[in-house]
């Protein structure tokens, strides 16, 4: 792919605010042919495709769409629309998320916590994906990007964020499993790129606490570099470097040492303790 999106048409999830909207913007700065933006926040996604369309100033065609990502039967059919009006997406950002509270497992709800925290976060994304993904396929001469927006939660344990831990543990056992099989059925137009980030200062995670040597992110350095990988069709993108060395001591160490060194000594067990931050 070129080192720019120009020309190229972008379908961005959770795009109303935060990391999504960040996107975006990038989007239509590098003169993407179009930006399609789902959000089920209708008034904040009206704000941003304004916005956007102002920056666009008609270089880029902006459509926003009101999608709650948690009904299944919605992501078929507007992903149906999307199909009629402009074909299959180049690039399909994964970025939509939630987050529910700061309470020990056995103090949530099935239905608001765990149900819509899954639903969200790991089904919504396959089902996102596989509704575009024929059509990315079928377009072989054409570089297509696919990138999964996960978490550092996902590669460990952490109290307090049980559900959305297992979530993004399912994004990226999903996320990696599809990169491989595109490759091993020879589909190399196509490249999954999944991001694994520590907390970041978008006001989701409000309240939280970064662990030892895992300071809280600024979104645009987080933009910039999800970025530049998604272009390179690089496998993986682990912010900050030491979520890596997490991983590598989770291998190494004893379970029961590493519960005291990291998530002890490091803090990561509790990172979550003050969170305040908002569902989505």
């Amino acid at each position: 792919m070129a080192r720019t999106v120009r020309g190229a048409k972008v379908l961005i999830t959770g795009a109303a605010s935060g990391m999504g909207r960040s996107y975006a913007e990038r989007a239509v700065a590098e003169g993407a042919a179009a930006v399609t933006l789902w959000d089920r926040d209708a008034s904040a996604l009206a704000r941003t495709a304004e916005a956007l369309g102002q920056a666009a100033r008609g270089r880029t065609l902006v459509r926003s769409e009101v999608v709650d990502l948690g009904e299944m039967g919605a992501i078929a059919k507007h992903a149906q629309k999307v199909r009629n009006d402009l074909g299959a997406p180049d690039i399909l950002i994964n970025n939509a998320g939630i987050v529910r509270g700061n309470r020990y497992f056995w103090e949530t709800d099935n239905g608001d916590d765990t149900r819509a925290t899954m639903r969200v976060n790991a089904l919504a994304p396959m089902y996102v994906a596989r509704e575009f993904l024929p059509g990315m396929i079928a377009d072989a001469y054409r570089a297509k990007r696919i990138v999964n927006i996960a978490s550092a939660a996902g590669t460990l344990g952490n109290p307090r964020m049980a559900a959305y831990a297992a979530s993004k543990a399912a994004l990226i056992g999903w996320s990696d499993s599809l990169r491989v099989e595109l490759a091993q059925a020879g589909h190399t137009n196509v490249k999954v790129t999944t991001v694994t980030p520590s907390y970041i200062a978008t006001g989701m995670f409000a309240g939280a606490t970064g662990p030892l040597l895992a300071p809280i992110l600024e979104p645009d350095v987080v933009v910039d570099r999800v970025w530049r990988a998604m272009l390179r069709g690089e496998p993986l993108v682990e912010l900050p470097r030491t979520v890596r060395l997490s991983r590598a001591l989770r291998a190494l160490l004893p379970t029961r040492v590493f519960d005291v060194v990291v998530g002890g000594g490091f803090g990561v067990y509790r990172s979550m303790q003050g969170f305040t931050g908002r569902a989505r």
